[in-house]
């Protein structure tokens, strides 16, 4: 398998890097081999790929509602560039969306099909690139939605408690919003997983291998938590761990989102209904502490 992979310098694209190695030649392009504010069509075109995965993407949030053309070309044009690629190549486009195409209104976990209503500029951005893909008559594509994504590598919200958390005294985190935190490493491992799973036909079985698999999915663990507990748990867990914490556990204290004004606004509800992608593609997803933990030991170890 010939797999072209865009970000890879990012969160999920470095991860993916290590977890799509043992299925093929892996072309891993970070941002300046391959700038998606410029066409990418040509460079699709040279390598050939059976597989492109997509892990690149504007992600500044707040700054995507000054810049909402440049937020555009890279979340929605690029990937039109990329599913029209792909369908003339016959190969199969993977692609990573957010939790941010909704608006948070609903009571329980989003399921696949729920109503999308983003709020902000970065959120239409995000949905505009999953509506160019399924426009692509004959593009084979898995579209991943995941939500908090973390990473032992780069700038997230866990590494940064954890800074936080070593040098100050008191925290104050938002307690009003509920999600999911995922980390890259399982979005990594899951997709390399489904993508065995669609491509094990063989290539002989090309056009029937993958069938009934493609299509859109949420990719989080199990579970639910809100930032406020999901920085609680996770600085318990350094302490445990050894790592240097200052702040005391009383010392978290729980704000609402109001505490923390920003341009753009984000949905009060996160959660995404992972069931879908479980049952399709045989998976027990793990709680979302599990990865907490791990992480927490990787930078302990």
């Amino acid at each position: 398998m010939n797999i072209l992979l865009f970000g890879a310098n990012g969160q999920v694209g470095w991860e993916l890097q290590r977890a799509l190695s043992p299925l093929g030649a892996v072309t891993a392009l970070d941002h300046a081999r391959a700038d998606l504010e410029q066409p990418v069509t040509g460079i699709i075109e040279r390598v050939r790929p059976d597989v492109i995965v997509n892990a690149a993407a504007y992600t500044a949030v707040d700054q995507a509602e000054s810049e909402p053309a440049r937020a555009t070309r890279i979340n929605a044009m690029a990937v039109g560039e990329m599913a029209r690629a792909a369908a003339a190549l016959d190969a199969v486009l993977v692609h990573y969306s957010t939790d941010y195409v909704f608006d948070g209104q609903k009571d329980g976990a989003y399921e696949v099909d729920d109503a999308t209503a983003p709020l902000s500029v970065y959120g239409q951005s995000k949905l505009a690139g999953e509506a160019a893909i399924r426009a692509i008559s004959g593009c084979r594509h898995l579209i991943f939605r995941t939500s908090w994504v973390y990473a032992l590598r780069g700038r997230n919200f866990a590494r940064t408690m954890l800074e936080r958390a070593a040098k100050m005294e008191r925290l104050q985190v938002v307690a009003d919003t509920v999600g999911v935190p995922t980390s890259a490493e399982l979005i990594a491992d899951v997709t390399a997983l489904a993508l065995y799973r669609t491509r094990r036909g063989g290539h002989a079985d090309k056009k029937d291998a993958g069938a009934g698999l493609w299509g859109t999915y949420h990719l989080v663990p199990g579970g639910q938590t809100t930032w406020h507990e999901y920085a609680c748990y996770l600085i318990d867990e350094a302490r445990s761990a050894g790592l240097p914490i200052r702040v005391a556990p009383a010392d978290i204290a729980p704000v609402p989102s109001s505490a923390f004004p920003a341009p753009a606004r984000r949905p009060r509800n996160s959660r995404l209904a992972n069931h879908l992608l479980a049952e399709r593609f045989h998976l027990q997803l793990p709680d979302w502490r599990w990865h907490v933990r791990r992480l927490v030991r990787q930078i302990a170890g």
